[in-house]
């Protein structure tokens, strides 16, 4: 069985003769790698090195490229992008007319496929998160594929929390340090192999340590009650972080948190002012 959910992403084309060098040092990933129909994760970083935005970017053509980004972040990520664009032929232009699809099935190495033909998506690309893959459709034409059944934005939401996979203004914002949201997402979004981009300092830096970080992004599971976003994570009568993003599963919810370092998973934690909630903290799995 095919399900599919339209995402409230933020699509633009950055296009010219010297777009690929121009993303290759603004972005962790390895832009220049990218064959023609290839798309990747990659995070925008500051030159300190914190988080701007963590972004797909898609080569649709040899001098052509698509970056989506979570909606309401387009804006930032654009005007991110033409900062230094001085004397650089390379444009970023809004796609306002795209759309976003995303799609889970039985056969997920055959979704991109199907989104590729069925959704007659401009762009199809694999969506590997921890524990469920499928694929994401792009493009100004898409349709949902036939049989497919079409869920909510809140589905997909609890699919994303569900496996640990950071969001834009949840989990990432201005003051995250990238190696905060876990091996995982370093794995898929930097290349420890390419030549220098803004914000490399700080990710090698950190990489060279260990990926020693003052906290990390765990998974929270809730047997009884939903709790609030926002709410406390107590351990040990000491509060050692936030939670950042919440779902309801049946009497329970699952949840996102940065949690301070000296607390290693699997532990016990109480959540909210006065301890109503009880989670199970764990250890976000890796990517296959």
């Amino acid at each position: 069985m095919i399900e599919v959910a339209w995402l409230k992403r933020d699509v633009m084309e950055v296009a010219g003769a010297d777009a690929e060098t121009y993303l290759q040092g603004q972005l962790s990933q390895d832009v220049a790698a990218l064959a023609v129909g290839a798309s990747a994760i990659s995070f925008v970083l500051q030159p300190q090195g914190k988080v701007d935005a963590l972004v797909r970017v898609s080569r649709t053509a040899p001098d052509t490229f698509v970056v989506d980004v979570e909606g309401g972040f387009g804006p930032a990520v654009a005007a991110r992008l033409e900062r230094f664009l001085l004397r650089t032929k390379a444009t970023v232009t809004a796609l306002d007319d795209w759309r976003v699809l995303a799609l889970w099935g039985d056969e997920p190495t055959a979704l991109v496929e199907l989104a590729r033909q069925d959704a007659e998506a401009a762009v199809a690309a694999p969506l590997d998160w921890p524990g469920l893959e499928g694929a994401v459709a792009l493009g100004p034409d898409l349709v949902v594929p036939p049989g497919a059944h079409e869920r909510s934005s809140a589905d997909h939401e609890a699919r994303r929390v569900g496996a640990g996979w950071p969001a834009m203004g949840r989990e990432l914002d201005a003051g995250t340090i990238p190696a905060e949201a876990g091996q995982g997402v370093i794995d898929r979004a930097v290349s420890f192999t390419k030549g220098c981009y803004t914000g490399q300092e700080l990710v090698a830096r950190v990489d060279s340590r260990g990926g020693n970080v003052p906290r990390r992004l765990r998974r929270l599971r809730i047997d009884e009650g939903v709790p609030a976003e926002g709410s406390p994570v107590v351990v040990d009568a000491k509060e050692v972080g936030r939670v950042t993003s919440v779902v309801p599963t049946g009497r329970g919810a699952v949840a996102l948190a940065y949690v301070g370092r000296a607390v290693e998973p699997p532990a016990t934690a109480t959540l909210g002012a006065d301890g109503q909630w009880v989670a199970q903290i764990e250890e976000i799995p890796l990517l296959g």
